[in-house]
């Protein structure tokens, strides 16, 4: 990777890192040459600007410019000078060379601290004026902060300091492709497969993790026991050693970061997250904390390997099949809010060829094929506890863990039932309906399903099939399908008769108007 780097007050080494905190990137020989050729080759002049390596205390009104790599919330803590007041705070990282980075802090008004923290994003480029340049206790600055290769940290204050934000044309294209380049070794990471293998020996470790993105889950919001509120997002991450695993945002700017990923078209290298052992779902898990940066889709030999290898998981449809972001967990029915005809749902399917975002709806219809009293082996598959993909029935062996179950615990079963849905427009053919999803809307667990005879299954079939239902759905273009449309049932409930109705007949409030 070729970037350019800063205006270095002492020529650049072979390997360039930190002397407090052991943030510092290692760079090769041809490196070095390059970023002392092109140092601070930017579309703005770098001459009012000060490197953040040539950073320190005595320097008068100093001037930086760099991306954001890192950045936390705005909290507030009581005052201890005001009693019964608050004092707000938030920090940030900023980088302006492939070797080096520094942490802001700033603190002040509630007011002024978040209008400062709004104004800016991860992936902006801003330039800061007149900031105090004081020297960081590393044990302590490093607790709960990026460690960074410089031995100071930047402050912020409101009567002094200003913030401002330069457009991506300003910032040039070598500055900005700072944001793909690891604040770690690019070497130094764990594969998730390893996480899984060291198990609790790993519980509360800070490590480093290299993988892609699987899924994006929905934000979910709360309110704490202390008045404050809260959020939480989960994303699932995979690799070639592991084919999913949790990662938690518990802050709004990661949580807005991951918004951003594209799920099986994104890889991160994400720095210092923590790991614990999940005891509830008896599973390991990441978490994004204080301490953690993300680069996203870094440009980096290890990353262009786990490119290629998402690649081919696209093109084999590997994926296609899973069921696991089908929860209702993963998804907040809520917030679908779109009523579909199935007409419209072709059509809107067609519209969105080429375009990654599925299509979330709802749509009154009717259970048209539901065949649940043929033989169980059809509608009832084995799936690995592991990684939830189906377990081949012949050689009783999870294709993608390599691993033949040894114990009962080691596969579950799961309903995977094919239905058609009609309605007054037209028949969409081979819906998934599965797992959870299933038990609740045949309301029976596979193990009760097991259990019935052929007359209760019929009895169970006759129940659903051709009354109108309310079913919340996903659907995308899907080549390896049959029908070369894919939809997953998120929810499927018989419908009230009266909002059915009104629905049906184009009389409800939220009915989606195609626009061609």
């Amino acid at each position: 990777m070729r970037t350019a780097g800063r205006a270095p007050s002492a020529a650049l080494s072979a390997t360039v890192g930190p002397q407090a905190g052991g943030g510092g990137v290692p760079l090769s020989l041809a490196d070095c040459i390059f970023f002392c050729k092109n140092k601070m080759a930017y579309s703005i002049s770098a001459q009012n600007f000060v490197a953040l390596s040539d950073l320190h205390p005595n320097l008068a009104r100093p001037s930086i410019i760099g991306v954001i790599i890192g950045k936390t919330d705005a909290k507030g803590f009581p005052d201890r000078r005001n009693i019964g007041s608050e004092r707000f705070t938030f920090s940030f990282t900023i980088r302006d060379s492939p070797t080096y980075f520094i942490n802001v802090h700033s603190w002040g008004r509630e007011e002024y601290i978040r209008s400062l923290s709004e104004s800016f994003r991860v992936g902006d480029c801003v330039t800061i004026e007149n900031p105090l340049v004081q020297t960081k206790e590393t044990e302590k600055e490093e607790k709960f902060n990026p460690p960074t290769p410089s031995c100071y940290k930047l402050l912020l204050s409101e009567n002094h300091s200003v913030v401002k934000i330069c457009s991506r044309y300003e910032a040039g294209t070598q500055l900005l492709s700072l944001l793909h380049l690891p604040v770690k070794d690019r070497q130094d990471f764990y594969s998730l497969g390893d996480i899984v293998a060291n198990g609790q020996s790993l519980d509360g470790r800070i490590i480093n993790v290299l993988a892609a993105v699987k899924f994006v889950g929905e934000p979910k919001y709360f309110i704490t026991s202390d008045k404050r509120k809260g959020q939480r997002c989960e994303v699932k991450l995979y690799d070639e050693t592991e084919m999913s695993f949790p990662m938690i945002c518990w802050d709004n700017e990661s949580i807005q970061l991951a918004q951003s990923w594209m799920p099986r078209d994104t890889v991160i290298f994400a720095s210092d997250v923590r790991i614990n052992f999940d005891k509830f779902r008896n599973c390991m898990t990441a978490t994004v904390i204080s301490k953690t940066i993300i680069t996203t889709n870094p440009d980096t030999p290890e990353a262009n390997n786990m490119f290629s290898f998402v690649k081919e998981t696209a093109e084999l449809g590997l994926l296609d099949d899973e069921i696991e972001d089908q929860s209702k967990e993963s998804i907040n029915l809520q917030s679908i809010v779109d009523i579909y005809t199935v007409e419209q749902v072709k059509t809107k399917a067609v519209q969105n060829q080429g375009k990654p975002e599925p299509i979330y709806g709802i749509i009154y219809a009717y259970l048209s094929t539901l065949n649940i009293d043929n033989n169980a082996s059809k509608i009832i598959r084995n799936r690995c506890s592991r990684c939830r993909y189906v377990v081949n029935e012949t050689s009783n062996i999870c294709t993608f863990c390599s691993d033949s179950p040894s114990d009962a615990n080691s596969v579950f079963t799961s309903f995977d039932v094919l239905v058609d849905l009609t309605d007054h427009t037209g028949t969409l053919y081979s819906c998934n309906l599965s797992d959870s999803i299933a038990e609740e809307t045949l309301d029976c667990t596979v193990q009760e399903f097991l259990t019935l005879t052929e007359g209760q299954k019929t009895a169970l079939k006759w129940h659903l099939l051709l009354e109108r239902s309310k079913i919340y759905f996903k659907g995308f273009l899907s080549p390896s399908s049959r029908t070369g449309l894919r939809v997953n049932l998120l929810s499927c409930k018989l419908a009230d008769p009266v909002e059915a109705s009104q629905n049906f007949s184009g009389k409800g409030k939220k009915l989606h108007c195609m626009s061609f």
